[in-house]
């Protein structure tokens, strides 16, 4: 049978939905890993354990569509080998103090002085304080389990184009549309500056720039 042959009997019209649920970690001690994920904050899931030694545990980080999973005989990767793990958020201060308050060793906010500055464990090429003008995508905080396994919190606001469909705009959380709203309020302050006049019809503004803003479409002026 030749290539064209076999593509002409393959599955027609939309392809079918790949989501990325979990993600696997190895960790050396598993209570002590679901204690740590448990002290974050995280959704416990699951946490099965099998006669035959199998164990797993999956959690979910507030607001994310993906999980971890760890246990026993579930990964033959190395425990501590899992680097640059990221936590998308909106406001990267308030994650940074969110963790700190846990009692999480999480480093201070920063962003890249050298390009991927953010993915090196030594904090050489890290410069201290947020992005320049906060820049989405821009601004960082480290931290890691108790075996190592990094993770990367990185602030996102405004998207890069294509990655969020403008017709299906959501929000995770009510921290997440309150933070849009804030920078929303904001924008819209700068707009009526520039028109010299208040706008009646700030519902209507507020919503396209979130649209906007969401998506990575352009924002209103």
């Amino acid at each position: 049978m030749s290539t064209t042959d076999v593509r002409s009997n393959g599955p027609s019209g939309k392809d079918v939905d790949l989501k990325l649920e979990v993600v696997v970690i190895s960790v050396s001690d598993v209570d002590r890993a679901k204690d740590f994920y448990g002290g974050l904050g995280w959704r416990l899931d699951a946490d099965f354990a099998f006669d035959n030694g199998f164990r797993v545990v999956q959690f979910t980080p507030p607001g994310s569509g993906c999980s971890i999973q760890f246990g026993t005989d579930i990964t033959p990767s190395a425990p501590g080998s899992a680097n640059g793990l990221y936590l998308v958020v909106s406001d990267i201060e308030a994650a940074r103090d969110g963790l700190a308050a846990r009692g999480v060793d999480v480093s201070e906010v920063f962003h890249a002085g050298t390009p991927g500055a953010q993915f090196q464990s030594d904090g050489s090429g890290r410069v201290s304080k947020p992005a320049p003008d906060r820049a989405s995508y821009g601004s960082f905080a480290t931290f890691s389990d108790p075996d190592g396994n990094g993770w990367l919190v990185q602030e996102i606001t405004t998207r890069l184009p294509g990655r969020v469909d403008a017709a299906d705009t959501a929000f995770a959380s009510a921290a997440d549309l309150a933070s849009a709203l804030r920078r929303a309020e904001a924008a819209h302050g700068e707009h009526e500056k520039r028109t010299g006049q208040a706008d009646e019809n700030w519902p209507d503004w507020y919503a396209e720039y979130m649209v906007a803003e969401r998506a990575g479409t352009e924002l209103p002026t």
